[in-house]
């Protein structure tokens, strides 16, 4: 005769219970951490992918030995003339240097940003020289999102064409 008794295999009600309420505090704990380093890899992407940018058209006017624009652009197409940034930008080969984007002279053209990020600048449009220089003056690109400045990131522009990440005072 076996006296053995065999224990049923599973989990009980209580040790359900209390795996769940591990998880439980663990995402309550994660997701904000996760928002956070969503935002923060938005934001730095966005500043980056703009950096790359200007860098890429400062290289294309010495290359190319005639001025090349950078531009606010609403449609993809035309530049806005307005300040506001996040709904693209414009990179193109300004030979006539009106600040209009001509047949043949687009470059590149960047989206819209995601994410209900805004970006601004105290300029419509960036022209670059055949020397690299960037005609006007300093000026730096404000990056935000609903966190307001203490999260925001600044790409900033010298007279002598170079970018740079810089600090941000404020947001519109």
């Amino acid at each position: 005769m076996n006296t053995m008794q065999t224990r049923p295999a599973g989990f009980t009600l209580i040790e359900l219970m209390v795996t769940l309420s591990v998880l439980a505090i663990l995402l309550t704990i994660g997701i904000p951490s996760l928002q956070m380093f969503i935002q923060n890899s938005r934001l730095q992407s966005q500043s980056a992918s703009l950096m790359g940018d200007l860098n890429y058209a400062r290289a294309e006017a010495v290359r190319l030995g005639s001025p090349v624009a950078v531009c606010a652009s609403a449609n993809g197409a035309a530049c806005s003339g307005a300040l506001t940034w996040e709904t693209g930008w414009l990179i193109f080969n300004d030979i006539n240097t009106d600040g209009v984007v001509d047949a043949g002279e687009l470059l590149r053209a960047a989206p819209a940003l995601g994410g209900g990020n805004t970006m601004r600048s105290g300029r419509a449009l960036v022209r670059f020289n055949a020397q690299g220089y960037s005609n006007g003056f300093n000026d730096t690109f404000r990056v935000c999102d609903i966190r307001g400045p203490g999260s925001a990131r600044g790409v900033v522009l010298s007279n002598q064409g170079r970018v740079r990440n810089g600090i941000v005072l404020g947001c519109p």
